[in-house]
């Protein structure tokens, strides 16, 4: 009798296990069949900021292209995109887009189902690049470019949502032609030694964001023509300096 009851719930337990490997068969086709190319969407993605100046460097079309080229590659990289502008006054300023959750939450999909995960996702992607063109269009707020402004909004959103054990990364669309407060790129001292000098004045300001983990790209990098072309390698200098000692652990100005 006891041997009969052992088997007879071995029995039972072998056909659920042989159930749910066909189910987890044809879910993996499904999730084949509805995300083509993509795969599933289940693994974790990172947390994301999106930076555009609309400034000078919104003016030649180049720009926008470059937006409307780079960007939805990245957000498939991303699980939640933030927004900023560079302005003017970038961090108070009003014009704002609101964050894109872009993954399932838990509520959408209770059961991990890589499908609607998929679904979900393809459907919020679609919301980013939108926002990031609207901001091209803000309305000017006082003389420049406040770079460090516009850095330091989309980090504090991005920080917020900061996950250990997710990616951090920054997609920045601007000539990083600063020229507001304590930032004027046209009146830096661009020697060695000042460079290092600016830098740590800033960090000791909070003038710059805590950038440690972030990977940061940059489009669009010195676009604009300079007066003083000697000054280009100098500035990216400055620029890669600057990231780095705020902690990024990637840096490319394209």
């Amino acid at each position: 009798m006891g041997l009969r009851t052992a088997q007879g719930a071995r029995r039972p337990a072998a056909a659920r296990g042989a159930r749910r490997r066909r189910l987890g068969a044809v879910l993996g086709v499904l999730c084949l069949v509805g995300a083509g190319v993509a795969g599933c969407g289940t693994e974790a993605k990172g947390v994301c900021g999106v930076i555009v100046d609309s400034t000078s460097y919104a003016d030649p079309a180049a720009s926008r292209n470059d937006v409307s080229s780079k960007l939805p590659a990245f957000a498939q990289q991303c699980d939640w995109v933030a927004f900023a502008a560079v302005t003017g006054n970038s961090e108070s300023s009003t014009c704002r887009q609101d964050p894109v959750p872009i993954a399932a939450t838990q509520a959408e999909n209770p059961n991990d189902n890589p499908v609607v995960e998929d679904r979900v996702r393809a459907h919020r992607i679609t919301e980013v690049l939108p926002r990031a063109l609207k901001l091209f269009d803000c309305p000017t707020e006082g003389q420049g470019s406040d770079v460090l402004g516009a850095l330091r909004y989309v980090v504090k959103q991005v920080d917020a949502r900061r996950q250990p054990d997710k990616a951090h990364q920054l997609m920045v669309f601007s000539d990083l032609i600063s020229n507001r407060g304590d930032l004027d790129i046209d009146k830096l001292d661009l020697s060695e030694g000042a460079r290092k000098r600016k830098i740590q004045e800033l960090r000791d300001a909070r003038l710059l964001p805590d950038l440690t983990g972030y990977a940061v790209v940059v489009h669009g990098f010195l676009r604009k023509k300079m007066s003083s072309p000697d000054r280009f390698p100098l500035l990216e200098r400055f620029w890669r300096e600057a990231f780095e000692a705020a902690g990024a652990s990637a840096v490319d100005l394209l």
